[in-house]
């Protein structure tokens, strides 16, 4: 059967839609429940520039009465999500 290139046209966006917004909507419940079950301790454990840049940003400005950076601490939230990765990247390798 021949289709008019019209009806090819939007059958390849409406998949391609579909495709990002489902991708797009599994990433947003996946981070979310990686969040919520071991987010206790560290907030969103799963991204490193979270905790790094305002810790920097804390040790540079110039604000009265601060606080300590807890820099003793800074290296968890830093090296356990490269850690991680690396190891799911080597569990995806060994298993694929």
């Amino acid at each position: 059967m021949d289709y008019p290139d019209g009806d090819i046209f939007a059958g390849e966006v409406i998949g391609t839609a579909i495709l990002i917004l489902f991708g797009a909507l599994i990433g947003a419940v996946l981070v979310t429940g990686i969040g919520l079950s071991l987010g206790g301790p560290t907030g969103y454990p799963i991204n490193p520039a979270r905790d790094l840049g305002p810790r920097i940003a804390h040790a540079l400005l110039p604000i009265p009465n601060k606080g300590t950076s807890e820099w003793n601490y800074a290296w968890i939230p830093v090296t356990g999500p490269l850690i991680g990765g690396t190891l799911s990247a080597l569990i995806y390798k060994l298993a694929f």
